[in-house]
């Protein structure tokens, strides 16, 4: 089993100052590596065939609509499932995960995880590392800490990895962000991206499960 981890929104509680209401974990779960693969092939040729260069980077809030809904099209003919969590959060009220942005990012990655009904298991885990958002050696172990005990471990291994490499973590931050945007009502367009992939989402975890920890 092979999922690959990103976000969609910030991690900051400074909501004056332009902080995101809405903060959305997104699993992209592979059950087969093979599938994993043909579906990289796939993104890359879509690189090739809107003419953009092999080091771009599909990101959700970078893409034009079109691109957005390209991208989710190509990728719908594969074999893969995806799990949310999505955060309100001006309902959270833990100093702890209010005032440490790295504290909320893990704990909010450990939720996805650990509340997944059991359908992920023994996982090659990769999350994106871009950026200083996580801090890395403690992150990691705290992950593995939370997840890999138990006669069924949910981590085989966990990585952190640069988006820019890995067209998979791109998949998940197009589609992290498909599901952010459908919670942005303003937007015309907020019914749009999630819909393409539908068929694919195993689950939205609200952020019930992250209030009052």
């Amino acid at each position: 089993m092979l999922v690959f981890i990103d976000d969609s929104g910030d991690p900051g509680f400074k909501f004056n100052k332009g902080s995101t209401k809405f903060f959305v974990i997104s699993l992209v779960i592979f059950d087969d590596e093979l599938e994993a693969e043909k579906t990289a092939v796939a993104i890359k040729d879509l690189k090739r065939t809107l003419n953009f260069p092999d080091d771009m980077e599909f990101k959700f809030f970078r893409s034009s609509n079109n691109v957005r809904k390209e991208f989710l099209q190509t990728v719908n003919f594969f074999k893969f499932r995806v799990r949310s969590l999505v955060i309100d959060k001006t309902l959270v009220r833990s100093e702890e995960l209010r005032g440490n942005k790295n504290s909320f990012y893990a704990y909010a990655i450990k939720t996805v995880l650990k509340y997944s009904d059991k359908t992920v298991s023994s996982a090659k885990i990769k999350i994106d590392g871009s950026g200083d958002r996580i801090f890395r050696k403690s992150f990691l172990s705290y992950l593995k800490r939370e997840l890999s005990s138990g006669h069924k471990p949910i981590i085989q291994n966990c990585k952190i990895v640069n988006s820019s490499g890995n067209v998979l973590i791109q998949m998940a931050d197009m589609i992290a962000g498909s599901v952010r945007r459908s919670y942005d009502i303003s937007k015309k367009d907020h019914f749009v991206y999630k819909s393409i992939i539908k068929k694919h989402i195993e689950d939205e975890i609200w952020g019930k499960l992250v209030p009052n920890a």
